[in-house]
């Protein structure tokens, strides 16, 4: 598609004048030309002009006395006036009166004519621009008022406990989510306990955006990352020259959250020194920053976490009872990942999901093996390890679906509780050798189809077997059939090769 060639308007009464100003003109600009003043009127009333050059000496009307009129009912429009005579009173009143931006001589010189008119032009876009950028800021704040009103509105939301929380319908999370949605509300402190992994800051982001306090700020820190000093300087702040490397004052965790919430992870792994501190900020509610005399008050609503048995640390005296007493006014206890095992198909997919975007690579899914192997595997590192594990597999996948074979060694290997029995059974004294050794057998030859996509040439290949002597395992075992695949649009099936 061309471009649009900027509009322009030349005025003069003499025919052979206009003719040779639209040949010099007309390669860069979309020339109007007119005869008069009046006739100059009805072609600005009809033309989007950005330009008007007009002969200063017409009958009728003066260019001047012409320009003030299109100065008075088009004023976006630049206005250049051409004259043979060069009396100083008429150029000054002709800028002062018309507002003309060029006062140009005759004869002039077509190079510079040209570049004049292309700077005018250039001039007139730029006032477009700066007039648009000026609506524009004088809406913006309300703009912005509404943009960030959307985005804490889908923060909310990905926060809440029915939609934030993923969970099956009979999951053991329910009744977490049951208490968080009773606790959110009120003001008090809450400790949460759980294994690492679990989702303890998931818990906590639930309880800030589910309580009063949604539309403060919600901090975290992981007290276990820091030794005591740069610990104190995060969550108290510091003056200038409180210690080597302190260049400027900064505010601390606690003073940024004011009015929100902070959430204290790993609280179990803080120094008794430390824990003095802390509770002195939590008992009187105030801080003092490093470096400081002064106090400052806080509003803030503490929210703690730990992977420790803090009763027991507190038998032992590694953890201050009374700022245990503080911090756990309320205590919510996440369970594991392999207390939840029927959660992880839907965590998965929406991990899934966050993973693609993140990563910029689509798939439609995992296939069934792989969400019955995931299933079955016990996630010693819940939820986090489940999400290295997503990424890993989106990452090698090659196909549509993301499949067993793309899994972990030692999630692969997770057997299905059917296979959990035949396990124990194997290491029992019930059954002859034969019949532990065909168990074991079976779940080997498995594995290995699924890691070869139950490709049988492969898969006898990696075992040393002959095609013959597979299919002969798999009809003993039982392990001849077909495997459906999760598809969002269909069924897919993927048999033996």
């Amino acid at each position: 598609m061309s471009e649009t060639l900027p509009s322009i308007l030349l005025v003069d009464d003499e025919v052979r004048v206009l003719e040779s100003l639209q040949r010099l003109l007309e390669d860069d600009f979309d020339v109007h030309t007119a005869n008069s003043a009046d006739d100059a009127m009805m072609v600005l009333a009809d033309e989007f002009i950005q330009v008007v050059i007009s002969d200063q000496r017409m009958p009728g009307m003066t260019g001047v006395e012409f320009l003030q009129e299109v100065r008075g009912r088009f004023p976006e429009v630049i206005r250049m006036i051409v004259s043979g005579y060069t009396d100083s009173e008429d150029i000054i009143t002709a800028v002062n009166e018309a507002g003309i931006h060029q006062y140009i001589t005759k004869p002039w010189d077509p190079d510079n004519l040209l570049l004049t008119v292309r700077n005018a032009t250039y001039l007139f876009q730029l006032q477009r621009k700066n007039q648009q950028l000026t609506t524009e800021l004088k809406m913006l704040p309300s703009s912005v008022e509404d943009g960030l009103e959307e985005l804490r509105h889908r923060l909310i939301n990905a926060y809440d406990v029915d939609y934030g929380i993923i969970r099956a319908p009979d999951s053991c999370m329910n009744n977490v989510c049951d208490i968080i949605r009773q606790v959110a509300t009120f003001d008090v402190s809450v400790l949460l306990m759980g294994d690492s992994g679990v989702g303890k800051e998931l818990s906590a982001r639930a309880l800030h955006y589910g309580s009063l306090r949604s539309d403060k700020p919600f901090v975290a820190e992981n007290c276990a990352a820091l030794p005591d000093e740069l610990l104190e300087s995060e969550l108290f702040g510091y003056k200038k020259g409180a210690f080597t490397g302190a260049n400027a004052n900064r505010i601390g965790l606690f003073e940024e959250a004011d009015g929100g919430t902070i959430f204290l992870d790993e609280i179990g792994d803080t120094t008794p020194a430390f824990q003095v501190k802390l509770l002195r900020v939590l008992q009187e509610g105030e801080i003092r920053p490093l470096g400081s005399n002064e106090r400052k008050k806080i509003n803030v609503r503490v929210l703690a976490a730990t992977n420790k048995d803090l009763e027991k640390e507190v038998r032992e005296g590694r953890f201050r009872e009374d700022l245990y007493y503080r911090l756990s006014t309320f205590k919510i206890n996440i369970p594991p990942l392999s207390e939840r095992l029927d959660d992880v198909p839907l965590l998965a997919r929406a991990i899934l999901e966050t993973t693609m975007q993140e990563l910029g690579k689509k798939v439609k899914g995992f296939s069934d093996e792989a969400l019955a192997c995931m299933k079955s595997y016990h996630w010693p590192g819940n939820v986090r390890e489940l999400q290295n594990e997503v990424k890993r597999m989106l990452v090698m996948a090659n196909g549509d679906y993301l499949g067993a074979e793309l899994l972990s060694p030692q999630v692969l290997r997770a057997a299905p509780k059917e296979d959990e029995v035949e396990l124990e059974w194997l290491t029992s004294q019930e059954g002859s050798l034969r019949e532990r050794l065909d168990s074991l057998e079976a779940r080997i030859v498995k594995e290995a189809l699924i890691r070869n996509r139950w490709n049988k040439s492969k898969t006898a290949k990696e075992l040393g077997l002959s095609r013959v002597g597979l299919g002969n395992k798999l009809e003993r075992y039982g392990l001849e059939k077909v495997e459906t695949l999760d598809l969002d649009d269909g069924q897919l099936q993927a048999t033996g090769s």
